[in-house]
């Protein structure tokens, strides 16, 4: 027969084994311990009536025959009606029963050269496990009264005991024959208890575990509501204030051509500053849009090998002339071999950001390089200045939804959403970005995308 075959069938008659015992001694949803532990104890002692009736009477212990038969019974009687009619045992009897018998067999027996004194300790630690705690000090008094009693009784009436047994081979036999139920009644009992105390243990763990994991899951939740309040009043905020300003100066100058005459030069300068107010609420809209796009959609990332100059070349020409018009140098100098695994629209989004930012942060005449690095398994581009710097206490949270926005060299004002794109976007095609800030000289922002 296969080994596994061999397995499967010992499993199965393993396993049919303790069913057939859970069946014997009743499941714990329906039995407390003690009554499971006194089933137990009923059907030990029954298969051990069945060996010692016959013994008894064989060995011409007759009076050790009948407390074995009744006290077999009697267990018989507490078990059917305990487990089949869902009858409470009585402890109170059980107990008195003990008395009762092993002291009539304590004399039949040979007094305290006899067997019996190896049951009394286990019968009351059966008593113990079967009846409520309340009762536990009542009974321990009881049985040791009794056992005083009975051993004095000997003592100034030593013609009252019996002794069937012959000295020697006689006594042996009783006592390795007595031995059994003692042992077995205390694996019982010790078993019982080990695999309570394991499966409510067990449970315990259970439901720490299922705590923490609640706890956990309501943590996780808050935050999630925390970071979406957050999310809620940015937007609020950016649509109330920051895309309003822009339009109301579109306003205000609509009704000064409407009201007034300008001559050339004022309406010049009108319109570069209402140039420069509408730039800055077209980024800062098209910020908006990509965010709220991603935080609706979720991730929707186009891997591809991309030439890095060419993907970044209209990018660049076009910053350059934005910085030009702050007479800001914008130069870079991008590897015409370098070949990139990045999502076109991302990757320009970032670069665009990271030097629009740049420009925003340098003073005029200042200067701004762009250059890439081609490492092991991925390229290194920064975007570095000569601008102002990052302030200390912001730079923690320059990448967090909850930075505050700044204001540029020539007020210009963002939104705080450029460089949470550029962290989410850049991470997303599998890099990374990090930057370099010394106050009042400059930063230097590095992302790093893997090459094909």
């Amino acid at each position: 027969m296969p080994k596994y075959n061999f397995n499967i069938l010992n499993y199965q008659a393993l396993k049919g084994k303790r069913d057939m015992w859970a069946d014997l001694i009743g499941s714990p949803s329906k039995f407390p311990l003690e009554g499971r532990i006194f089933h137990s104890i009923s059907i030990g002692l029954m298969l051990l009536a069945c060996i010692y009736v016959p013994y008894n009477l064989y060995a011409g212990l007759y009076v050790g025959s009948v407390s074995a038969l009744l006290l077999g019974s009697f267990f018989a009687y507490q078990y059917y009606q305990s487990r089949f009619h869902n009858r409470p045992h009585n402890s109170t009897f059980f107990g008195i029963t003990g008395i009762a018998i092993f002291g009539i067999n304590y004399f039949t027996n040979s007094g305290i050269n006899g067997s019996t004194d190896l049951i009394w300790p286990v019968y009351l630690l059966l008593v113990f496990a079967i009846s409520p705690y309340q009762q536990h000090l009542k009974w321990l008094f009881i049985y040791l009264l009794c056992f005083l009693l009975l051993h004095l009784l000997e003592f100034y009436h030593p013609e009252l005991v019996e002794y069937p047994f012959s000295a020697g081979k006689g006594q042996f036999v009783d006592r390795v024959t007595a031995f059994p139920i003692p042992v077995v009644a205390i694996y019982i009992i010790i078993r019982f208890i080990r695999r309570s105390h394991d499966k409510a243990r067990a449970a315990e763990q259970e439901k720490t575990m299922a705590v923490e994991l609640s706890n956990a899951q309501i943590l996780s939740q808050k935050d999630q509501l925390e970071q979406s309040n957050i999310e809620k009043n940015k937007l609020m905020s950016i649509i109330s204030h920051d895309l309003r300003t822009p339009l109301m100066n579109v306003r205000d100058y609509l009704e000064l051509l409407n009201e007034y005459e300008l001559d050339n030069a004022e309406r010049k300068n009108l319109e570069k500053v209402l140039l420069t107010s509408t730039n800055n609420a077209m980024d800062m809209l098209s910020n908006l849009l990509h965010w709220t796009k991603t935080q609706m959609e979720g991730p929707n990332v186009h891997l591809q090998e991309l030439n890095l100059l060419t993907v970044l070349s209209n990018t660049l020409g076009i910053e350059k002339t934005h910085a030009l018009k702050k007479e800001i140098s914008l130069d870079y100098q991008i590897s015409p071999e370098i070949v990139v695994l990045a999502d076109v629209d991302m990757l320009q989004l970032v670069v665009r950001n990271l030097v629009s930012n740049a420009i925003k942060f340098t003073q005029e005449g200042g200067h701004i390089a762009v250059n890439s690095t081609l490492l092991a398994n991925e390229c290194k581009i920064t975007v570095s200045d000569n601008g102002q710097g990052i302030p200390v206490e912001k730079q923690e949270k320059i990448f967090s939804i909850k930075a505050e926005p700044a204001f540029g060299t020539k007020n210009e004002r963002g939104v705080g959403l450029g460089l949470v794109l550029c962290k989410e976007y850049i991470e997303r095609q599998g890099g990374r970005i990090g930057f370099d800030s010394t106050p009042g000289s400059g930063s230097c922002f590095y992302i790093y995308i893997p090459v094909k």
